[in-house]
C-alpha cells in the first residue's frame, strides 16, 4: 500500500508576505489576545489556514487582506474556545514585561482602547496600526465600507470621550 502525502498549494508570494508582515500580524493577534504566547498560536495557526487554502484564493492582488482576515477570524476563534482568567505572581508578571515591548506605548490610548467594544477596537487596529485601507478592512471584517465608516466614526467619538475623561482626572 502507497501513502500519499496531501501537497499544500502555495507560491512563493504567500512566504514573502508572511514573513514581511510577520510584525504586523503578531501584533494584530496580540491585540486580541494579549497574551505573547497565544498571540504567536493564533499566526502560527493563520499561516498554516493560509497554507491549505492558498489555491482558494482568486484575487491574489488581495493576498494582504486576505491574509488579515484569516488572522482576525483565528483571533476571534481563539477567544472564544479559550475564554479564561490566568492569574499570574507579580514576579512572573514582571519578568514578562521586562522582556516585552508593547506596540501601544500610550497606556491611556491602550486602556481606552481595550474598554472599547471589540467592533469598534478592530476597526481602529486596522486601520490605525495597522494602516490598512477602508475597503480593505470591509473585506476582512466582511462588511460593507459604509457600516466600516460608521463604526469607525464611533470608535472614534468614543476613545475620544474615553481619553478625555481619563485627562479630567
Amino acid at each position: 500500500m502507497k501513502f500519499t502525502r496531501k501537497k499544500l498549494h502555495y507560491d512563493d508570494q504567500l512566504i514573502q508576505l508572511i514573513e514581511r508582515y510577520q510584525n504586523d500580524f503578531y501584533r494584530l493577534a496580540y491585540s486580541y489576545t494579549k497574551s505573547e504566547q497565544d498571540a504567536l498560536d493564533v499566526v502560527q495557526d493563520s499561516i498554516q489556514k493560509a497554507m491549505q487554502s492558498y489555491d482558494k484564493l482568486i484575487e491574489k492582488e488581495k493576498l494582504k487582506s486576505w491574509f488579515y482576515k484569516i488572522v482576525v477570524h483565528t483571533s476571534l476563534d481563539f477567544l472564544r474556545k479559550h475564554k479564561r482568567v490566568q492569574v499570574m505572581e507579580d514576579e512572573q508578571l514582571q519578568a514578562n514585561q521586562r522582556n516585552f515591548h508593547d506596540a501601544y506605548e500610550n497606556v491611556d490610548l491602550e486602556h481606552a482602547l481595550d474598554d472599547l467594544p471589540t467592533i469598534y477596537r478592530e476597526v481602529v487596529i486596522l486601520r490605525f496600526f495597522e494602516d490598512l485601507k477602508i475597503e480593505d478592512i470591509a473585506f476582512i471584517l466582511e462588511e460593507n465600507t459604509n457600516t466600516i465608516k460608521t463604526r469607525l466614526y464611533k470608535a472614534l467619538r468614543l476613545l475620544r470621550a474615553d481619553l478625555k475623561t481619563e485627562e479630567e482626572f
